[in-house]
């Protein structure tokens, strides 16, 4: 996880503009969250997500719920879009 990276709560993504990560980096994590959904779905098992923004890198923990082809998708329906993910660690 990036240490420059304020952690917020899941419930206040909503409330940042996501914005791409300087390098698209989406293929890399498509296996570490392949395995979050299966932790989170199978175990309840929650992941760091740290993910770009308007004001800067936010870190999230939380269960990741299903991975699609652009986006994961948290609980209550939070979406963020995988080219703005920087980092991911279960």
């Amino acid at each position: 996880m990036n240490n420059a990276a304020i952690i917020i709560e899941k419930e206040e993504i909503s409330n940042f503009k996501m914005l791409p990560a300087q390098i698209d980096q989406s293929a890399k994590w498509i296996e570490k969250l392949s395995y979050a959904v299966r932790l989170g779905n199978e175990f309840k098992g929650k992941t760091s997500i740290t993910f770009n923004t308007a004001e800067g890198e936010r870190t999230v923990e939380t269960t990741v719920w299903s991975l699609t082809d652009r986006y994961i998708q948290l609980k209550g329906g939070i979406l963020i879009p995988l080219t703005s993910i920087t980092d991911v660690s279960n």
